[in-house]
């Protein structure tokens, strides 16, 4: 979708972004690129459409997975996402786990994105824990980092899916 606004998205950049809002690094790749964007809202829409048209593509990571069904009704679980809250929601749904969390926090719920610690805090407040105690599953750097910067503890979730 964005070459055709002549912005390019190497897969090493794509994964380095991972865990931004669609319109966060719709923005900071078009002004890497001199690309002025009159239409935010209608790329993000576009993109977060093209996702949701490839979701039987989607597969859980079977150890997070695990560790998931194995605490659910016994601790406080959350998904903390940087993505769009239509799009989590359907992927969870495709999934069949929606019901496994006791709260969603997505791009629309904080003002600051990852890596800032915004979204686990968040969810960490709306559980009523303390951020200490949480434990994150994360797939990329900036999301460590995010759970870094609130406190919690970050878990590398990309040995599991062979992506490195």
């Amino acid at each position: 979708m964005l070459s055709r606004y002549g912005i390019s998205f190497p897969e090493p950049r794509f994964y380095a972004m991972g865990g931004m809002p669609t319109a966060t690094i719709i923005q900071i790749l078009a002004r890497e690129h001199g690309v002025t964007v009159t239409d935010l809202d209608a790329m993000v829409r576009e993109k977060e459409q093209g996702f949701l048209s490839h979701l039987e593509a989607v597969t859980l990571v079977e150890p997070v997975a695990t560790i998931a069904a194995t605490h659910r009704g016994k601790l406080p679980l959350a998904v903390a996402s940087g993505g769009y809250r239509l799009t989590i929601t359907r992927t969870l749904e495709r999934l069949g786990i929606q019901h496994w969390f006791d709260t969603i926090v997505t791009a629309e719920d904080t003002p600051r994105h990852k890596p800032e610690p915004d979204v686990f805090l968040e969810a960490a407040r709306r559980l009523g824990v303390n951020a200490a105690g949480c434990v994150v599953f994360e797939d990329t750097d900036i999301g460590l980092e995010a759970a870094r910067r609130a406190g919690m503890r970050g878990i590398d979730v990309r040995p599991w899916t062979g992506r490195r």
